[in-house]
């Protein structure tokens, strides 16, 4: 798997809503267990053949229901709106449209370039895919920071590899910065490398 973990700023940390999830499990799996025990018991009075095994209430028990709670979480409820502001984690997963410029240490506009960019986003796991037509990256480190003045910053690392056959270019890392609008459908950032590459520029984001 190459998603990988990463850090939110300004948000509500992933230690409370793992106490909040581990809380609202104990309580989930007491209910549950109280019902089918109580089920049997209104069996047993009716005369009819009920037993529960010990390995069903394992199933409902409290780290059962934590992993169920967490998996359902990291996966689709914290897309919805109302959970995700709540979280204040922004759903930038998708297909983004990419136009990059190229500056030079002038300052002057050097050579214009394009790209797709892939984000696979879950609640605690992250991959930024940029793709050009010499070219591709991944990122390898992440933070998403809540700015309640501006939007959401996206701050990665990466590493890019030419295709085979671009001689001309060479393997390097980087780093990009990117702010997204309020609506999440487009964003602005600016990038540079090193190690290998010694370039930098803008970035100019749209969803697709």
């Amino acid at each position: 798997m190459l998603e990988h973990e990463y850090v939110t700023m300004g948000g509500v940390s992933r230690a409370k809503v793992g106490r909040y999830l581990s809380s609202m499990a104990a309580v989930v799996s007491a209910g549950v267990v109280f019902v089918l025990l109580k089920a049997v018991d209104i069996a047993q009075q009716f005369g009819l053949p009920a037993n529960l095994p010990p390995s069903v209430l394992s199933l409902v028990g409290a780290g059962a229901v934590f992993s169920a709670l967490y998996w359902f979480l990291d996966r689709y409820a914290w897309r919805w709106s109302y959970i995700g502001n709540l979280l204040k984690v922004p759903n930038i997963s998708g297909e983004w449209d990419c136009k990059g410029q190229t500056i030079n240490p002038d300052r002057t506009p050097s050579y214009a370039w394009e790209a797709k960019v892939t984000i696979v986003q879950s609640w605690d796991r992250l991959r930024v895919r940029l793709k050009t037509t010499q070219s591709g990256s991944n990122s390898n480190s992440a933070a998403l920071i809540c700015d309640e003045a501006e939007g959401y910053h996206l701050l990665y690392s990466y590493k890019n590899d030419p295709r085979i056959g671009e001689t001309e270019l060479n393997s390097h890392l980087g780093f990009a910065e990117i702010l997204f609008a309020k609506d999440l459908q487009s964003g602005e950032g600016e990038y540079f490398n090193g190690h290998g590459r010694y370039t930098f520029g803008t970035m100019k984001l749209r969803r697709l």
